[in-house]
């Protein structure tokens, strides 16, 4: 089986594979998320991040919702993540990420969180700042290390890409040639230290953990402001990424002009053409790849979902009814489940 949830205005749509074919269910939400994890280990158990109205559980697909418990100082809460291979008190370790940036860990399903303070004491701290409101900034993304549980990446917007070995106890500082607009990340789920950034300025990756960094931006102009970015499990040199030329066509569809981009075995970035929409009115798309089944790539936007059999040369948009009112929509959350104890987000 394969689910995939991703969130819409005040909706989450899942949609799943059972037996070859697809279907779409749409629940509505207490509020609008930001951002989505589902748990890997336990089928259902979703977490959704607000702007202004905390971070949500549900542990029923996204049929009802309840308010995280206690822990968690800031109402904005930007990104979640759940670490698919730490294990507490028979739960799996979630974690959140705020603005203002704060970053807090839960051993026991969201009802109670830790702190993570010595994120702010980074000398980089004072020139961190989100330019739509410069006088903040945020967790945006969070990614748990796939093969070491010490081990988490943190992307700050506009800051930087933060590392810890220890579980966020003690934090690294953004390392030349990342990026420091981040906007997403991914690790390699088979090589380890393989990580991979898309950011405002492009792209970065790291084949040490996250200890150096080059940029690689070469093909990408002028859809140099990236925003999602997926990788091959069966290849840690393919890289499938969303571009567009600046943040003012990345995200509302009214002016959206955003295109998927393509890189292999360390070559120049190309455009994915077949099967994907026209760029005009096609706002960022989030991706993601299928953990077990070499070459698949999903990608969600407002004009449909697409799947890629061929390590995202080629994409075929999925038979399902798509909702009138998503078309309208930028998808801020997204993540999938497949199969047992696999996910990506």
């Amino acid at each position: 089986m394969e689910i995939v949830y991703f969130s819409a205005g005040r909706s989450i749509l899942e949609v799943k594979k059972e037996q070859q074919e697809w279907t779409l269910h749409e629940k509505i939400t207490p509020n609008t998320f930001l951002c989505l994890a589902a748990d890997p280990n336990r089928p259902g158990l979703l977490y959704g991040g607000t702007f202004n109205d905390g971070l949500w559980v549900s542990r029923d697909s996204g049929d009802t919702w309840h308010p995280a418990g206690a822990g968690i100082t800031h109402k904005r809460i930007m990104s979640v993540a759940v670490s698919p291979i730490e294990v507490k008190n028979d739960m799996s370790v979630v974690w959140a990420g705020t603005e203002p940036s704060g970053l807090f860990r839960s051993e026991d399903g969201g009802n109670t969180w830790t702190d993570c303070p010595s994120l702010l004491d980074l000398p980089s701290r004072p020139s961190w700042s989100f330019p739509p409101r410069p006088h903040t900034h945020h967790v945006r993304w969070i990614q748990t290390d796939h093969h070491n549980e010490n081990r988490i990446f943190v992307g700050i917007e506009l800051g930087g890409v933060m590392k810890s070995e220890d579980k966020g106890a003690h934090w690294e500082d953004r390392k030349p040639n990342s990026q420091y607009d981040c906007h997403s990340m991914a690790v390699h789920p088979r090589v380890s230290g393989r990580v991979y950034e898309a950011a405002g300025g492009g792209y970065a990756e790291s084949f040490d953990g996250g200890t150096t960094w080059q940029t690689v931006n070469e093909g990408l102009r002028p859809y140099n402001y990236l925003i999602s970015v997926a990788v091959d499990p069966a290849d840690a040199d393919t890289v499938v990424a969303s571009a567009s030329k600046s943040p003012y066509e990345a995200y509302n569809p009214e002016r959206a002009n955003t295109i998927v981009v393509r890189r292999k075995n360390g070559g120049p970035w190309a455009r994915a053409h077949e099967g994907l929409p026209d760029a005009d009115g096609s706002a960022h798309f989030a991706l993601a790849s299928h953990v077990s089944r070499p070459g698949v790539f999903y990608a969600v936007n407002n004009l449909g979902m697409f799947i890629s059999y061929d390590a995202g040369q080629t994409w075929n948009k999925i038979s399902i009814e798509w909702p009138e009112h998503v078309k309208t929509k930028r998808i801020p959350g997204f993540t999938m489940i497949a199969g047992h104890n696999e996910k990506h987000e």
